[in-house]
């Protein structure tokens, strides 16, 4: 009997002249951009400036992708030296196998540098991109879709996924666990956002929600695989990675909220909510101080100066007046002293 399934495709390249598109590759373009979008308006809202995010990107994204690979080649080593295996295909990221615990601890080494260099903290610029992480993920699960990777146990529900025959893998209908990780992280995300408007989280106390958030959904969701993996005391090992950085990540959070309680003020030290509102009030300052000290010069140069023009038009008078009572005196005795003569 027919039942309801989701479709793979047929294929999951498709050629442009010699130019292949792989839809995984474009899965994992698509959440970059996503996050670097979403975390750049986080990021303004914190205070910070517009492209921070992008820059420091820059750094993270390669080392989250190089460090994605190597956790998965070291954990699935098999699939790449094993007997018959070619070591070279350990560099054919396209044909799928990220592993994001790699991706996230190199990422982070990457975005370290990053910040460093822009003189940024770390916890802040990951608390702004968590949740557009957590929105990566859902997006570069799709991926795997197009791969027809990463499917659960065999069932019959209307959302199961069709899988066709192929290398390692039989033909049927399964769990559409890279459907359920993808929901989850939507999930992931919109939770980071709600409790970040709500309780002001900061100090990368966001990004630790995130991380805990995830491994709870990747713990169920790995145990649903049916993909050959290493196992430990009869879990898998990416089961047994979700409950250590569970941990790790609800330490953290408790502890910095202990120690660093509150949300940073200044995230980006020159942007407008950093040092940039200081230099204003530092420039007004000078400025007053300058005009106090002119206007004291100019009242203490103002004495010497002014004294001698009023000063000096006061003594001329003097004079000149002076020399008119004398010059009116002195036509007087002569005009007498002829008289006195003639007498």
């Amino acid at each position: 009997m027919d039942i309801a399934y989701i479709p793979s495709p047929s294929t999951g390249v498709i050629h442009l002249g010699p130019i292949p598109l792989r839809g995984y590759a474009f899965c994992i373009i698509i959440g970059v951009f996503v996050a670097v979008w979403l975390g750049n308006k986080r990021w303004i809202a914190r205070g910070g400036k517009p492209g921070t995010v992008a820059d420091i990107a820059v750094w993270a994204v390669p080392f989250g992708l190089v460090g994605g690979r190597l956790y998965h080649v070291i954990t699935d080593y098999q699939l790449y030296f094993g007997e018959g295996r070619n070591w070279v295909d350990a560099f054919k990221i396209w044909e799928g196998g990220l592993g994001i615990w790699g991706a996230i601890a190199l990422g982070a080494v990457g975005a370290w540098i990053g910040c460093r260099l822009r003189g940024i903290p770390l916890p802040a610029w990951a608390d702004a991109l968590a949740p557009g992480i957590a929105l990566a993920q859902a997006c570069g699960r799709w991926g795997n879709w197009f791969n027809q990777e990463l499917y659960g146990r065999a069932t019959d529900l209307p959302w199961a996924v069709e899988i066709s025959a192929g290398p390692n893998r039989d033909a049927g209908t399964y769990h559409p666990t890279f459907l359920y990780e993808s929901l989850w992280c939507v999930g992931v995300a919109l939770l980071v956002i709600w409790a970040d408007r709500r309780f002001k989280l900061g100090h990368g106390r966001a990004f630790a929600l995130y991380v805990a958030a995830y491994c709870v959904g990747r713990g169920w969701i790995e145990y649903m695989r049916v993909d050959e993996a290493h196992h430990i005391l009869g879990l898998r090992l990416n089961v047994w990675t979700s409950i250590v950085v569970f941990v790790l990540a609800v330490v953290y959070f408790v502890l910095s909220a202990k120690l660093r309680p509150g949300r940073e003020e200044v995230v980006e030290p020159d942007a407008s909510g950093g040092e940039g509102k200081e230099e204003p009030e530092a420039k007004s300052k000078d400025k007053a101080e300058t005009k106090a000290e002119d206007e004291t010069d100019g009242t203490a140069d103002a004495g010497p100066k002014d004294s001698l023009p009023t000063r000096a038009p006061r003594a001329d008078a003097t004079v000149r007046e002076g020399a008119v009572k004398a010059d009116l005196r002195k036509p007087a005795v002569d005009a007498e002293a002829p008289e006195a003569d003639k007498a």
